[in-house]
């Protein structure tokens, strides 16, 4: 049970979006309705989420989900690891590749990444850290696995999703059953 319940009330056009995610995803999106309380935050949330990659030219939807799948572990969000990992199967990640995830493994010792997926993890955990930090071999190493604007797509995936993550773990919402072994 969440933090704070979703309001009585939620303004129609709140509704609608919230029909949709609900339909898109076929389970029901707490976050999305405990938002409510605040139109404003709703919209911007929205808005921020429509925006994020799940694809793009040059950038595997797998390096993508290891991206996503990586804050969701690092920031403890069940909800997050519930839903990111949801088509680990579908993307082919391994158990060995989700204890790397969990830090039961070093990235090194997980042969099935590419080289670019690991540089990409390795920036995730440095910018997911607190303080976040940007080191210089690792920023030269994207850049030489990824031009500009995959750059931009890895960084605001990383971005985007830690705000998801500290934002439904500050409002308590509990895993939506996207898998029925999400435990942390």
């Amino acid at each position: 049970m969440s933090h704070i319940r979703e309001p009585r009330r939620i303004p129609p056009p709140l509704r609608l979006g919230i029909f949709i995610a609900e339909k898109v995803t076929g389970k029901r999106m707490e976050p999305a309705r405990i938002l409510s309380w605040h139109p404003k935050a709703a919209v911007s949330s929205g808005v921020l989420e429509a925006l994020v990659s799940h694809k793009e030219k040059g950038i595997s939807k797998r390096l993508l989900q290891l991206v996503r799948m990586q804050v969701s572990v690092m920031v403890n969000c069940s909800f997050c690891i519930d839903m990111n990992g949801k088509e680990f199967e579908k993307q082919g990640i391994t158990t060995e590749e989700v204890e790397a995830l969990q830090g039961r493994r070093k990235l090194e010792e997980v042969p099935s990444f590419s080289r670019r997926e690991r540089v990409a993890l390795q920036y995730t955990r440095e910018l997911t850290s607190t303080p976040a930090v940007g080191n210089g071999t690792t920023i030269r190493r994207m850049k030489r696995h990824f031009d500009e604007k995959q750059f931009v797509v890895i960084v605001s995936t990383i971005a985007q999703v830690n705000y998801w993550a500290r934002l439904i773990k500050g409002l308590g919402v509990p895993p939506a059953g996207f898998r029925p072994d999400c435990s942390l």
